[in-house]
């Protein structure tokens, strides 16, 4: 049993994809949303930082966050930029990545964690090679979800 509780994306993939390749680690990861949107995923693409795209890649393992993330969308000049998608559609992209990349063969849906004002601060992931521990965890999800922050 593993728990990475990174503060913000402080985490490199290649320590999550390890942890499922292995095949013997169950693994709970807090994936920083909050910290996420603040430094990486602004509403338009074209203006995040370079810090940020760097730190998303070491994270996200690889650029394929920003199709994850991002839809092109025109203007009313005919220009067009990429504009962010909901946090739903990076957490679905990450849930994806763990089944994928990382060979968990189970990953439940995490649960968004949030603060007072009901804002997502992360979400909590699980990802195992057992079914056991999975329908454990998604039982345990369950009884939390929507109690809010």
């Amino acid at each position: 049993m593993c728990l990475l509780d990174p503060y913000g994306l402080q985490l490199d993939w290649e320590v999550i994809q390890a942890a499922g390749q292995s095949g013997t680690i169950d693994l709970f990861i807090n994936f920083p949303v909050m910290d996420i949107n603040r430094n990486a995923l602004w509403r338009a693409a074209s203006r995040i930082p370079a810090q940020g795209r760097s730190r998303m890649n070491a994270f996200w393992g690889d650029d394929s966050w920003e199709s994850v993330a991002y839809r092109e969308q025109a203007d009313l000049f005919g220009g067009s930029d990429r504009l962010k998608l909901p946090n739903s559609a990076i957490v679905c992209g990450f849930r994806d990545r763990l089944q994928r990349i990382a060979r968990f063969a189970y990953v439940p849906e995490p649960i968004p964690m949030k603060n007072h004002k009901n804002t997502d601060l992360y979400y909590l992931f699980f990802a195992s090679q057992k079914p056991v521990a999975s329908n454990i965890v998604q039982d345990i999800f369950r009884m939390h979800k929507g109690r809010g922050g």
